[in-house]
């Protein structure tokens, strides 16, 4: 004979008129969900499988769609542009992501400090930047970096200084500046929220204990805010790997980069310069394979550090 239903089991168990209430409050979900997800992504799916041919030898023929199954995929992974592009975003990516995470947790644990004053004043200074949209934010940034045009560089060329933001050997950084100085604030504010919920009777406890400020930050604060660290770092490898803004800006004055420098970039012009939706459906399917991927491998990496 079965078991009887424990009392949570029992509430847990929904009646039939509470299931139609469920399903009526999810259908909107699902709907909107299959309409701007699946459904792109299964035309995205049937684009790559085919190619666009012209006949007449080039001279204004008609175009006719052929089946070419994986020619798509195989085109995009051949060229040494597109996957020179991921290597290009792995190097933005070394040098963003400690920046910008470091930078975030040093603002968040600083204005959750007992020596920082007007808090609230703070927390709208450091996100004001990240209500600045991007493209306009770039924009901004590359006035900045414009020699003849830029105060920045007149002051360092006033101290005796120079710098080409645009060299190849800059390049990288220009564009880590840019980003972070967008996304730092942004980022700040979700570690002072985490940061809210550790609980003061320990912070009390390790001060009695005779913990500094910056000791309790390092092994008291930031061990208990890790699901956090780690939630934002999942969200920042994501959005780096589609990366399009800054270096579509950027390479307008740096010549070094090219028009592929990112995994965007070479989607974007297989689409809107080449016309070659098969080969840009391709490459869009690869990169999201990519961010799975890197997000599989942050994801097992950070429940490690949270079980440690």
């Amino acid at each position: 004979m079965a078991a009887p239903l424990t009392r949570s089991a029992r509430s847990a168990t929904l009646r039939p008129g509470q299931r139609s209430a469920v399903a009526l409050f999810l259908t909107p979900f699902f709907a909107i969900f299959a309409a701007v997800t699946v459904a792109p992504i299964c035309y995205a799916v049937w684009m790559s499988l085919f190619q666009e041919r012209s006949s007449g030898l080039g001279f204004g023929g008609v175009s006719e769609r052929t089946f070419a199954g994986f020619g798509n995929f195989t085109k995009a992974l051949s060229e040494p542009g597109f996957v020179s592009s991921f290597l290009h975003v792995a190097a933005y990516c070394a040098f963003y992501i400690p920046v910008m995470i470091g930078s975030a947790l040093a603002l968040a644990l600083l204005v959750d400090s007992t020596v920082a004053r007007a808090k609230r004043f703070v927390q709208l200074v450091v996100f004001l930047p990240h209500a600045v949209p991007g493209m306009i934010a770039g924009i901004i940034w590359l006035y900045l970096y414009t020699p003849g045009l830029s105060p920045v560089l007149d002051w360092i060329q006033a101290v005796g200084g120079s710098w080409d933001f645009f060299s190849s050997g800059h390049a990288i950084s220009s564009m880590v500046n840019m980003a972070a100085w967008q996304w730092i604030g942004y980022n700040a504010i979700i570690f002072f929220a985490a940061l809210q919920a550790v609980p003061r009777e320990v912070i009390e406890a390790a001060t009695v204990d005779g913990a500094g400020g910056f000791r309790t930050a390092v092994q008291i604060k930031l061990p208990m805010i890790r699901s956090a660290v780690i939630l934002t770092l999942l969200f920042t490898c994501i959005g780096v790997v589609q990366i399009f803004n800054e270096p579509k800006l950027l390479s307008a004055r740096a010549d070094s980069m090219g028009s592929n420098w990112s995994p965007i970039m070479y989607i974007f012009k297989a689409a809107f310069e080449k016309h070659d939706y098969g080969l840009a459906a391709a490459g869009s399917l690869v990169l999201a394979l990519v961010a799975g991927v890197l997000s599989y491998i942050v994801t097992t990496i950070g429940n490690r550090w949270k079980a440690a």
